[in-house]
């Protein structure tokens, strides 16, 4: 995975709450590969209609909001299903980032697993973000995760908190299995030691 540090780009406001995993991700797109042009599927009921043909209310099909990099969306975001694709279509689309007040579980620990950071805020902090890109069409937003700062529009500065692993992982661009590969050394010397303690556990 890419080290997430800094992130700065246009935020797209997604006013939907419970917005679930299937608004994110039709479920019958599940089985599509995850290669060029996955990006298609991300709010595809949403984004197209029956014909294909785009909706042009459906925010990301306005022209400022479509290089989003960072949703601000409502309360519970990413609900009702464990699929990984929703995290997939999203950062495939380039979108790197969700604040909301509230998640989903599954798809906030989903998220962190594949190098998407979901942040919460109060929800009052969000409507404002929300209200600002609403009035401003192609507004910047800065997440620094370090520091654990969202920077709005309009300059002011937001705190969020992260676990400590999961803040770790995303800095270091570390999965589980990298996190593991880190302790190689350790966990290699560890079994040559007990090998030479307990030498009729060999095979």
């Amino acid at each position: 995975m890419e080290p997430f540090t800094t992130l700065s780009g246009v935020g797209a406001p997604i006013d939907i709450v419970n917005c679930d995993t299937d608004r994110i991700i039709p479920a019958r797109f599940l089985r599509k590969q995850r290669v060029p042009g996955y990006e298609r599927w991300l709010f595809h009921d949403m984004r197209f209609d029956a014909a294909g043909n785009e909706r042009p209310e459906f925010v990301l099909n306005q022209a400022p909001y479509r290089n989003a990099r960072i949703l601000v969306a409502a309360a519970n975001y990413g609900c009702g299903s464990s699929r990984e694709q929703a995290v997939y279509a999203m950062h495939e689309y380039g979108i790197l980032s969700v604040i909301a007040p509230s998640f989903g579980d599954i798809h906030y620990g989903n998220a962190l697993q594949n190098g998407f950071l979901p942040i919460v805020l109060a929800e009052t902090d969000c409507a404002r973000l929300r209200g600002q890109l609403h009035a401003g069409p192609g507004a910047a937003l800065t997440i620094d995760l370090p520091a654990q700062t969202v920077t709005g529009p309009d300059g002011a500065l937001y705190r969020f908190d992260i676990d400590a692993a999961a803040k770790e992982r995303l800095v270091k661009g570390l999965d589980d299995v990298g996190l593991v590969l880190q302790h190689i050394e350790r966990i290699e010397g560890f079994e040559q030691r007990y090998l030479q303690e307990h030498p009729w556990v060999s095979v």
